[in-house]
C-alpha cells in the first residue's frame, strides 16, 4: 500500500468526516430554514405598495420582491434545489411577537427600523425612508400639525406613528382625541367617514391609500411631519447573525445594482394592482444615497 493511496484515504475520511459537521455548524434560522425545508415570511393585507393584496388575494408589492431576493440567497447558501415559501399575514400589533416566537422567518411588509425596536429584532439593510405625516380632507383646511388642535386624529396601534403623535399632543398641548386604528385601510376610512379629522402615517402609505380611495382629489397630505425620515427595514428575529448575514448580502447586492431602479420603478411610477395606481413618486435623493451605502441603521440622522 503506497503513500499516495494513504494520503487519498486519509482525505476522503475527512472529506465524510467533516459533512454532516457542516451541517451541525448551522444555528438560528438557517438550522430551522433548513430542516423544515420552508421559510415563512410575514405580510401585510393593507401597505400598499410595499405589501398587500392584489385583485386575486396574492400577496404582493416592493417589500415582497426585495424578500424573493433574500429567499433566493437563503436557498443558495443552503445548496437546497427547492425551498417552500409560506407566507402568513401580520398586523403591527403581531409582527413582532409572531418574530420572536419563530411562527415568521421575514416580516417583508412596511415596518420602521428605530434604535427601540433593535432591542427587540433585527432589520437588514434600509430600502425605504418616509416622514411620519397626516391626511385629511381637502376641504377641513388641515395642513399643519399645529391645525389638529382640538380634532380628532386617528393612527393605528402597535406603531411608531402613534406614539410620535401622543408625543406631539403632549408637548404641544393640542389637546387631540386620539382613536386607534388596526391598519391603514380602518385608519383612512376613519377619515373617509369623518369619524376622523385626520389620520397619522407614513407618507408614502397616505399617498397610497389616497390614489386608491374613490376620489382623490378630495383628501390631502399635511405639508408638516411629525418626524425626519424614518428608514424600513425587512424585519429578521434577533441575534441571529448568520442568518443576518445571509440577509444582509442579499440586499447589499441587490441595492447597489441596476436592478433595484427597475424594481423601484415597478411599484412607485408605474400602475399597480388591483386598480393600475400609479403613485408616481419618484425615488428621493436620500434614498438613492441608502442604496449607494446599504445601512442598517435605525438612526434617522444617518440618513
Amino acid at each position: 500500500m503506497n503513500k499516495a493511496f494513504l494520503v487519498s484515504c486519509a482525505a476522503l475520511a475527512a472529506l465524510f468526516i467533516s459533512a454532516p459537521a457542516l451541517s451541525e455548524e448551522l444555528t438560528g434560522t438557517l438550522k430551522k430554514v433548513k430542516e423544515a425545508g420552508s421559510i415563512t415570511i410575514g405580510y401585510r393585507e393593507t401597505s400598499l405598495p410595499f405589501s398587500y393584496l392584489d385583485d386575486s388575494q396574492k400577496p404582493v408589492g416592493f417589500a415582497l420582491d426585495i424578500c424573493g431576493k433574500i429567499v433566493d440567497e437563503v436557498k443558495a447558501t443552503l445548496k437546497l434545489d427547492a425551498l417552500t415559501v409560506k407566507l402568513t399575514p401580520v398586523t403591527s400589533a403581531t409582527r413582532i411577537p409572531l418574530m420572536a416566537n419563530g411562527t415568521i422567518d421575514l416580516e417583508c411588509a412596511s415596518t420602521t427600523n428605530n434604535l427601540e425596536r433593535e432591542k427587540q429584532v433585527a432589520f437588514t439593510h434600509s430600502y425605504f425612508l418616509t416622514a411620519n405625516r397626516f391626511v385629511a380632507k381637502t376641504s377641513s383646511g388641515l395642513k399643519t400639525v399645529d391645525d389638529l388642535k382640538g380634532k380628532i386624529v386617528a393612527s393605528t396601534s402597535g406603531t411608531t406613528n402613534i406614539k410620535e403623535l401622543n408625543e406631539v399632543n403632549a408637548a404641544r398641548h393640542l389637546g387631540m382625541t386620539i382613536v386607534t386604528s388596526k391598519d391603514t385601510a380602518e385608519g383612512f376610512l376613519l377619515v373617509e367617514t369623518d369619524r376622523a379629522d385626520a389620520y397619522v402615517m407614513d407618507d408614502i402609505l397616505l399617498a397610497g391609500l389616497i390614489a386608491s380611495s374613490k376620489t382623490p382629489s378630495a383628501y390631502a397630505i399635511s405639508t408638516d411631519e411629525f418626524s425626519t425620515p424614518q428608514p424600513y427595514g425587512i424585519m429578521l428575529r434577533r441575534d441571529d447573525p448568520a442568518f443576518k448575514a445571509v440577509a444582509d448580502r442579499a440586499t447589499a447586492k441587490l441595492y447597489t445594482s441596476p436592478e433595484m431602479a427597475t424594481i423601484y420603478a415597478k411599484w412607485f411610477q408605474s400602475p399597480v394592482p388591483p386598480k393600475g395606481l400609479n403613485l408616481n413618486f419618484p425615488m428621493p435623493g436620500v434614498l438613492q444615497k441608502a442604496f449607494a451605502h446599504p445601512t442598517d441603521s435605525g438612526d434617522p440622522l444617518t440618513y
